[in-house]
């Protein structure tokens, strides 16, 4: 893992340089979605496990999105499990529409007996939700969206990340911060304002824009999912 600074030589991509690589990966190379989401959700853990190395009893609690983000938050989660962490784990959105790699590390995650919360949206007071989940936390993980996201947010996600945003304790963004546009770097109505950012691959073009991005992703580092990109293009 890399920790990226605006001075350094390195690697950029689109959203669509992004898929592109992704796509790549696994219909190309024939690596499966299911060990690149393990690798990305490993290295967040081990950032985490670090930057919380001096607190006793560590708790973390993340948030999950609908998507793979979200299975990478699981990921991070059985990890941090390993190491002794306590984790709280709340999905965020309709758990019906958790598919594919994301849901097989949600099974995986109930199979070894943890308790999946769950943030009701539409029940109101979000703060109220986000607030009860994260008492005590020494961190938050945000895993809602990944870099595909486009478009306003709703007015429930756009509670969500004020409400998180609003904790008193540091956040560590899974790829990007939840709302960020990953090309332009703009919020989409409200972006998570993370302390470390992991990003995937390479930094994301938004991030490296004048527009103020650093104030969302906080640190940023450079994670390998187990292969790496030659140059700055999709493949």
């Amino acid at each position: 893992m890399e920790k990226y600074s605006p001075d350094k030589n390195c690697i950029v991509m689109t959203r669509d340089e992004v898929r592109a690589f992704d796509s790549w990966a696994i219909n190309t190379l024939g690596i499966p979605g299911m060990v690149l989401m393990e690798n990305a959700g490993r290295s967040c853990a081990e950032l985490i496990k670090d930057k919380l190395k001096d607190v006793a009893g560590p708790k973390v609690c993340i948030f999950c999105g609908t998507g793979n983000n979200g299975g990478d938050g699981y990921v991070i989660a059985r990890h941090l499990i390993n190491s002794s962490f306590k984790v709280v784990v709340v999905v965020c959105g309709d758990r019906n529409k958790i598919k594919g790699d994301a849901k097989l590390n949600l099974d995986i995650l109930e199979r070894l007996g943890r308790r999946i919360e769950r943030l009701n949206l539409r029940a109101g007071d979000i703060g109220g939700q986000v607030k009860a989940f994260a008492a005590d936390a020494d961190m938050l993980v945000d895993s809602l969206f990944g870099t595909g996201l486009g478009g306003q947010l709703s007015d429930e996600y756009r509670q969500l990340i004020e409400s998180m945003n609003a904790q008193s304790c540091p956040i560590l963004a899974v790829d990007i911060p939840s709302g960020l546009d990953c090309d332009s770097g703009q919020p989409l109505g409200a972006a998570i304002r993370a302390n470390y950012t992991v990003t995937f691959v390479a930094v994301k073009k938004g991030f490296t824009s004048a527009g103020g991005a650093a104030a969302y992703t906080g640190e940023i580092f450079t994670a390998s999912i187990g292969v790496e990109p030659a140059d700055g293009t999709s493949h």
